[in-house]
């Protein structure tokens, strides 16, 4: 099944809590969020202990994206908090299969991000270790920026590697998109869709989820 994945980085922090329940109870199927550092992107924003607040706040799984320099350090932590899974990015992991590998042993469910310019060709060590690969429709550090849809012919191809090989492996898309646009994005082979203004800037969640159901379903 498809999944909508709303981004806290969108929400209106002064009221959390609520935010939290209104994408829930509109049919969130996870929630997103966007941990960034001030160094590997120019922006900061939560830690591990946002995190474990969040964790209390809500049933659905969280997807921590690790948006860091030096992301081994911190995976441990950001586990620890309550995350469900972790991703982190190929461009600041010395290491993917150590990163991937000590991501599962905490108990997480492990996965790779890719910036728009990282060429496919570098999951090849851990592409049948991981649960998910996040392919970035944006450039990271900041949200409400627009969907680059030279990004769906890398999604394409990422589809067809995974079913041609039969890994297991959920293809998540972030960046820019919206009712109006999720239905290439799901045509062209994602599973699961990031989105933050093209939820939490709209007037009714929940009518809004149906209408991105609609489009993917």
């Amino acid at each position: 099944m498809k999944k909508i994945a709303p981004s806290i980085l969108s929400a209106d922090f002064s009221r959390l809590k609520e935010e939290l329940e209104a994408v829930e109870a509109a049919g969130a199927d996870l929630i997103h969020v966007d941990v960034m550092d001030g160094h590997f992107v120019p922006n900061l924003t939560i830690g591990p202990m946002v995190v474990e607040g969040l964790r209390k706040l809500t049933s659905l799984p969280l997807d921590v994206h690790l948006m860091i320099a030096e992301p081994e350090r911190y995976t441990e932590a950001f586990v620890q908090a309550g995350g469900s899974w972790v991703t982190v990015h190929a461009e600041s992991c010395a290491s993917l299969p150590r990163a991937v590998k000590k991501i599962r042993q905490l108990g997480a469910r492990p996965g790779v991000v890719l910036n728009p310019s990282t060429p496919l060709k570098v999951l090849d060590p851990v592409l049948e270790r991981v649960d998910l690969i996040l392919l970035m429709s944006v450039h990271p550090g900041f949200g409400g920026q627009a969907f680059m849809p030279s990004v769906l012919r890398k999604i394409e191809r990422m589809r067809k590697r995974v079913d041609r090989n039969g890994y297991a492996v959920e293809i998540e898309v972030d960046g820019g998109i919206k009712v109006e646009n999720i239905r290439r994005v799901s045509e062209a082979g994602a599973d699961i869709f990031v989105l933050g203004t093209g939820i939490f800037k709209t007037k009714d969640y929940s009518e809004t989820i149906r209408k991105l159901r609609r489009e993917i379903e």
